[in-house]
């Protein structure tokens, strides 16, 4: 889930002009609890974060997406939920879920209020966000609210049943680089969902780092890529020898 995890549906229509993102020189609105009346988020209960990826390998970055969307959402608990099979990587090879949920559990133990939840890996098919939300539903007393980084927003309309989605939770968008620009395919959505999207804006600066160019760096045993991970984190690549890395710190 999450992540951009979700196949490509039908586009209905023609984008409109994209809108550019300044902080709150824009006129940005800010964080609020609640995105609008009508929605899950006039249900009572807990406010529960989501926060679907790859996590191959888990890194600051995502933390910090994940602090900031509890901060300004007031959210109890945030899931951290590891996909099984991200539908746009279908030929993608990751880390075993067993290790990608280790590295998790590590990068988390400070964190009391996140946790890991690995419905996904115990799923077969697809790792569809819808599904996930549909199966939490029918186990938690609770708001969930959709946490998504920005990198994730151009292909939001086509993710698996987006319209269903975007309905049943409270969205919750991070930026993961600035400046920031709101995708034209926005537009593809319903004008009430688009508006449900951009009123889940989290004004905050983000923090670089993406899991993949990490990746690449821990190949090559570059220093630099293990700041990227949580000190426990770290030392479990090491160890297992995960994404090509010898056992020497370098």
């Amino acid at each position: 889930m999450g992540g951009g995890n979700d196949l490509p549906a039908p586009k209905k229509g023609p984008s409109g002009a994209p809108e550019r993102v300044q902080g709150d020189a824009a006129g940005l609105r800010k964080p609020r609890t609640s995105v609008q009346q009508g929605g899950p988020e006039a249900s009572a209960g807990p406010r529960i974060g989501l926060y679907g990826g790859s996590f191959d390998p888990v890194h600051l970055g995502h933390l910090h997406v994940a602090r900031a969307a509890q901060r300004a959402f007031g959210l109890e608990r945030v899931l951290f939920v590891p996909a099984a099979r991200p539908p746009h990587k279908p030929g993608a090879v990751l880390a075993g879920g067993r290790d990608r949920v280790a590295m998790l559990e590590l990068a988390l133990a400070d964190e009391p209020t996140f946790q890991v939840e690995s419905l996904e890996l115990g799923r077969e098919g697809p790792s569809y966000t819808l599904d996930t939300v549909r199966a939490l539903e029918a186990r938690e007393v609770g708001v969930l609210h959709l946490i998504l980084g920005t990198d994730n927003l151009d292909g939001l309309p086509r993710w698996y049943g987006a319209e269903e989605l975007l309905r049943r939770v409270v969205p919750i968008v991070v930026p993961r680089s600035s400046p920031f620009t709101w995708p034209a395919s926005l537009a593809d959505l319903p004008d009430d969902l688009a508006d449900r999207v951009r009123a889940g804006w989290v004004d905050v600066e983000p923090v670089p780092g993406a899991s993949r160019d990490i990746r690449r760096g821990l190949a090559r045993n570059d220093a630099e890529a293990f700041e990227h991970l949580a000190l426990p984190v770290a030392t479990y690549v090491r160890r297992r020898g995960l994404y090509g890395v010898s056992g020497d710190r370098p």
